[in-house]
């Protein structure tokens, strides 16, 4: 009687036998100040992160991505930065989803040289953001956005594994 209480301890305590976090990963916004803005390459650039992100976050099994569709969240935003802004917003897109996270982010340009990826995580269930990311690029080669996205996944896995 006592080893399968002892077995169902051992499971509820492990990192198995908890459920994975949900997040919902928003396509980043393109913040681009530079003389020379919102290329093709960088667009290009900026549509990379959110599926680079996804496949950091979930590359474990502790975090389970929530898909939303270009058209959700067009439909939620009032306009640029709009989600960044009101984490109220981001957290009903989210309910909407079944997440209990959204990542809201902006790919910040100011210059030719450097830029930040800069993510918001929104808790859906208090509608507030609980964590704020910020990593600098230098560079834009694709190995420094991979190398800048890695470095945000670790943030906001560790974010995530906190009580």
């Amino acid at each position: 009687m006592l080893r399968p209480i002892c077995c169902a301890a051992c499971l509820l305590l492990s990192p198995y036998g908890h459920s994975a976090q949900r997040l919902a990963i928003l396509d980043f916004e393109a913040n681009d100040l530079t003389s020379l803005p919102n290329t093709p390459a960088e667009l290009a650039r900026t549509g990379s992160i959110r599926p680079l992100l996804a496949q950091a976050l979930s590359r474990d099994g502790t975090i389970e991505i929530v898909p939303i569709t270009p058209q959700q969240q067009a439909a939620a935003n009032a306009g640029f930065g709009y989600l960044f802004r009101y984490a109220d917003q981001a957290a009903k897109l989210g309910r909407q989803v079944g997440a209990d996270w959204v990542l809201v982010g902006q790919h910040s340009k100011p210059s030719f040289m450097f830029s930040y990826l800069i993510g918001d995580l929104v808790d859906v269930k208090t509608q507030t953001a609980v964590g704020q990311f910020d990593i600098e690029l230098k560079g834009n080669h694709r190995k420094v956005t991979e190398r800048g996205v890695a470095a945000l996944a670790e943030k906001i896995k560790r974010k995530l594994s906190r009580p």
